[in-house]
């Protein structure tokens, strides 16, 4: 296993990481979750990543029993809480969701005792909250800061300008800002890391913790022949990610992405998975799995990386045609 620095702090992250969303209750039982966590343990990854909305609370109350059972030295593993929308899902209340005082501290503490644990290591604001003043959210992540219920702090899905005024406004009062960002990053979606952050990355620093690589599976080429039984795009509930992602184009570039996998000599989920790791503004990329064979697939992101030569990523982004333009200045 790789390890990175996350941004500019001395957390170092493993390069992939296990993530709960969709599987965690969802997809899988503790059974499952203990087998697949033991896994990325012992393949070196530390980073397990979790939110108070994923499956509403049940995605952290599965992995804080995991984590009971596994009496692995806390010191030895990261692992995160989101926060934003609430557990109540439509039955939030108007202190149950966004980025209020109140909630960040409620959240964060309902998220301690659901993952059974005195400190969250990465706390993220799992996206921005326009009613609330930016001020109100950097001292209130410094309060939990300070009382040792967190470790570092960050941000999801914001924008640069976001991540900016957070920056500027921890430098006015001395306090400390936003140590990563957690946007969705993979060949379809590009230009938050390749283009809008990179002024960010230079001048400040900022890790980043990536979810999305497979592009919600549809970068594993298993939705090249429509949607198999019992898929994530296959469950009513998704009906909005299904909406969202599957086209005919870019079912064919998939398909076209096929050929430089064939060609390295791996499959296209970890063709696309070490693609993301290629490049060195990713501290870590997030993995979701429901089953050991997939996830020993996955890992092997790490040997083919290495692989992905100018050549080779030329090919892969005259295929894909996704990659942003950038200023000429």
């Amino acid at each position: 296993m790789e390890y990175r620095r996350l941004g500019k702090s001395g957390l170092k992250l493993s390069t992939l990481s296990l993530g709960s969303w969709v599987t965690f209750h969802q997809q899988i039982d503790d059974s499952k979750a203990d087998m697949l966590m033991g896994l990325a343990y012992e393949r070196g990854i530390n980073f397990f990543d979790n939110a108070e909305a994923y499956a509403m609370g049940e995605s952290e109350k599965m992995m804080g029993r995991v984590l009971k059972k596994k009496q692995w030295d806390r010191t030895s593993y990261v692992v995160s809480s989101k926060v934003f929308f609430g557990i109540h899902g439509e039955n939030n209340k108007p202190t149950q969701r966004g980025l209020s005082r109140k909630h960040l501290v409620e959240a964060c503490n309902e998220a301690l005792q659901r993952l059974q644990t005195d400190y969250l290591d990465l706390y993220f604001c799992h996206r921005p909250d326009k009613e609330t003043p930016i001020e109100e959210v950097v001292w209130t992540m410094n309060h939990l800061i300070q009382q040792g219920k967190i470790l570092y702090w960050g941000t999801s899905e914001w924008s640069a300008a976001e991540i900016m005024e957070a920056f500027m406004v921890a430098e006015k009062y001395r306090l400390i800002g936003p140590t990563m960002e957690q946007p969705q990053y993979n060949l379809f979606e590009r230009t938050k890391l390749e283009k809008d952050y990179l002024t960010i990355f230079k001048d400040v620093g900022l890790g980043t913790t990536i979810w999305s690589p497979l592009a919600s599976g549809l970068l594993t080429g298993k939705y090249n022949d429509g949607i198999p039984e019992g898929s994530r795009l296959d469950d009513k509930k998704m009906e909005w990610l299904k909406n969202n992602i599957l086209n005919d184009d870019k079912i064919e570039r998939v398909r076209n992405l096929k050929k430089v996998a064939d060609d390295l000599g791996t499959s296209l989920a970890t063709l696309s998975i070490a693609w993301t790791i290629s490049n060195p503004n990713v501290t870590t990329t997030i993995l979701g799995a429901t089953k050991k064979e997939q996830l020993e697939e996955n890992l092997k992101a790490l040997e083919v990386y290495p692989k992905l030569t100018p050549d080779v990523k030329d090919r892969i982004d005259e295929i894909m045609g996704t990659k942003p333009v950038l200023p000429m200045f």
